[in-house]
């Protein structure tokens, strides 16, 4: 359908009028839009040992880490640049060959990596795509990756001993009562305790305000409470270290420390957190003091009423 007008020499013409899209384009721009709202995995390998290990696969496309790692960072960007949420997780190829075997898919299909991704590594420690260097989310999902495996031995050993949730409630306790004791500041803490004769650590960031307020991670408090929670439970002769520090120069950090013991935490003297922090903990040889830091015997954290 045509409307007229008329131009300036008086004479009429007409134009098209603009018609509404047709059902095609209407279609596709649905499923545009559709596709943004649809999250994707990607399975990574993400140093040579693992990359090495796919390359007995006919199927797999690559025989060079580095052009792998660059051709993820395009494919990445290309996803995020669509509106697609993408979530990186470690792809792990033994695992990867149990699996196959445990459900009869052929391992040199790619059609079988991809349901790896979807079905189990998802399931497990992943890292938000940014837009960081493929070389920086590489190293953010081995953290990641670390905090899962130390999170899950943790909750295994809690479980060994019952209803884990009084221990972890402890834990929290534990916690707060200890950033409660040190006061403001930004805090690093760090909790080792060995589990069945694996060291594990947890670590924690916390800044602390002057009027109480704590701004802190909850995926890596839930973690380091856990790991806590399991070695009070256990008796492990595990500990606690915590840095302090305003990050001015002309105020040296401060380090505290508590053992584990009797169920709670115990703080250590003054030299004790001492030999402690100047000790290499492979050789037991001492190590030099660190500049800029000062060594404190750990504060007193009030036992919970039993």
């Amino acid at each position: 359908m045509t409307h007229h007008t008329s131009d300036p020499t008086g004479q009429r013409r007409s134009r098209p009028r603009r018609r509404p899209p047709d059902r095609r384009s209407r279609d596709a721009t649905a499923r545009r839009a559709l596709r943004r709202e649809i999250p994707s995995t990607l399975g990574l390998l993400a140093d040579p040992d693992r990359f090495a290990a796919m390359r007995a696969y006919t199927t797999f496309a690559f025989d060079d880490h580095g052009d792998y790692l660059r051709q993820t960072q395009h494919v990445l960007r290309s996803l995020a640049a669509g509106g697609t949420h993408v979530a990186v997780a470690l792809f792990e190829p033994r695992e990867y060959a149990d699996y196959c075997a445990a459900t009869e898919q052929d391992p040199d299909a790619p059609a079988s990596r991809t349901r790896y991704v979807a079905e189990v590594a998802a399931g497990r420690a992943t890292v938000a795509y940014r837009g960081q260097p493929v070389e920086r989310l590489a190293a953010e999902l081995a953290t990641a990756a670390d905090r899962h495996a130390t999170w899950e031995r943790a909750t295994e050993a809690l479980a060994a001993h019952g209803d884990p949730a009084p221990a972890f409630d402890r834990a929290s306790l534990a916690l707060t009562h200890l950033l409660e004791s040190v006061g403001a500041g930004t805090h690093h803490m760090v909790c080792s305790v060995p589990l069945d004769g694996v060291p594990l650590v947890a670590v924690l960031h916390a800044d602390c305000d002057d009027d109480g307020t704590v701004h802190l991670a909850e995926a890596d408090a839930m973690v380091l409470c856990t790991l806590l929670a399991a070695g009070l439970t256990t008796g492990s002769p595990g500990g606690l270290v915590l840095r302090t520090g305003r990050g001015t120069p002309d105020a040296p950090d401060r380090v505290r420390g508590w053992t584990l013991r009797d169920g709670w935490l115990r703080p250590l003297t003054e030299a004790e957190v001492f030999n402690a922090y100047c000790t290499d903990a492979e050789t037991g040889e001492p190590v030099p003091p660190e500049p800029g830091v000062s060594y404190h015997a750990g504060t007193f954290i009030p036992p919970p009423e039993e």
